[in-house]
């Protein structure tokens, strides 16, 4: 597909007619069919088991990778690209001695977050500041503000959960989702062992923990055990410090996380036509457009494919012992009106970049422009005092 083709598509979908742009990606593991991968753990080490229809048939299914972690992978893919120096896209960045940077693609609720709102931009608190006030007063139906600093917010969804403002609270369904899923799934067994090399016996009373920085000290036996347990620390097992056999175990497939094997893994990704022409781009005095709202909803759209595309080609290793690969390209679907008004293309990232570029040229015209480039804050004081007080507590924590 041509640069082209690719915006005449975007902008046709933007206007009317088109439902949405699909890509519905089989995967395998990259050990091959049958082998063993490991899903993500929720709360008690629990896999999300569920029942799904597909096809017509009711299968067990397992969730590989969830609607919220695939945003966050999509993020990724899209500040990458930005740090080097491939897409130039507004990002907002603060820095805090001894943490990674943080910006608004890394921060769990985007533009509404937290962290973004406990910091300085242009040394006034964010939500006063000039533009952060447009930020807070942007809606769906006023998303000019949006477009210009958060664009992704757009794509992938915000809450002002914080705001206190009820039913007028500003939330912008996701344009863009998509989700990893296991058919057919059955639940497998962790095994556990270790045979210590030195042949270290359970031997007791003869090791103290300490808190001096040493991990661990010999009592020399026969010693007063009530007086080494107070001068030199707490009396542990060679267990406790890692040292020693473990005697081999198997998990209970019903309660422990023993991974899973599957007949095929599914990514199914869906980019909202629909969504996106909710979407208004009023000027600053207030005046509509049909064509400026279709410009800025175009690249929205590019930035998803964009965003998409790069993540089909990174590949997709989930998390350790969950490495898939597809079972042939991916492939794109654009659906009309209805299901059986469907077209297939093949898309990759060069292809989307350009569309990209050539979209955010033609909303230039219509007066909409991102402001690209690190957007620089600051973290308000109180902020950089709770930080560093979490950080000594938990170094405390792990010292003890």
């Amino acid at each position: 597909m041509t640069t082209d083709e690719l915006l005449q598509i975007l902008n046709r979908g933007c206007r009317a007619d088109l439902a949405a742009i699909r890509s519905v990606t089989r995967l395998q593991p990259a050990g091959g069919a049958g082998d063993k991968v490991f899903p993500p753990t929720y709360e008690g080490g629990a896999y999300a088991f569920e029942k799904r229809v597909i096809g017509g048939e009711v299968v067990d299914t397992v969730l590989l990778d969830s609607v919220q972690s695939q945003a966050n992978r999509l993020e990724d893919v899209l500040l990458e690209a930005f740090r080097s120096g491939r897409l130039a896209l507004p990002v907002f960045e603060m820095n805090i001695a001894g943490h990674e940077a943080i910006t608004s693609l890394t921060v769990p609720h985007r533009v509404h977050d937290a962290i973004l709102r406990d910091s300085l931009w242009d040394g006034t608190p964010f939500r006063e500041s000039v533009n952060g006030k447009r930020l807070v007063a942007a809606r769906a139906w006023n998303a000019t503000p949006f477009f210009e600093y958060a664009p992704t917010a757009l794509l992938l969804g915000t809450w002002d959960s914080q705001s206190g403002g009820g039913v007028n609270t500003a939330k912008i369904a996701r344009s863009l989702v998509s989700e990893i899923i296991a058919v057919g799934a059955v639940r497998g067994v962790r095994t556990s062992s270790r045979i210590d090399p030195l042949g270290i016996k359970l031997v007791k009373d003869v090791i103290a923990k300490t808190e001096n920085g040493e991990l661990w000290k010999f009592i020399d036996p026969p010693a007063d055990q009530k007086k080494a347990k107070k001068t030199e620390g707490k009396m542990v097992k060679p267990s406790e410090i890692n040292h020693g056999n473990v005697t081999p175990s198997i998990t209970n497939p019903e309660t422990g996380p023993g991974g899973v094997t599957f007949r095929e893994a599914v990514q199914t990704t869906v980019l909202s036509l629909t969504q996106l022409r909710k979407l208004r781009f009023p000027k600053a005095n207030g005046e509509i457009s049909g064509d400026r709202d279709v410009a800025a909803r175009a690249v929205i759209a590019a930035l998803g494919m964009y965003a998409i595309t790069l993540h089909q080609e990174q590949g997709y290793q989930l998390r350790s012992r969950c490495h898939l690969v597809p079972t042939e390209a991916p492939q794109f679907e654009v659906i009309g009106r209805t299901e059986k008004e469907r077209d297939t293309l093949a898309l990759d990232s060069v292809t989307a970049a350009a569309a990209l570029q050539a979209a955010l040229a033609a909303a230039e015209g219509q007066g909409l422009k991102w402001h690209p480039g690190k957007i620089d804050l600051e973290p308000r004081p109180d902020l950089l005092k709770l930080v560093a007080y979490s950080d000594r507590a938990m170094a405390a924590v792990e010292g003890e």
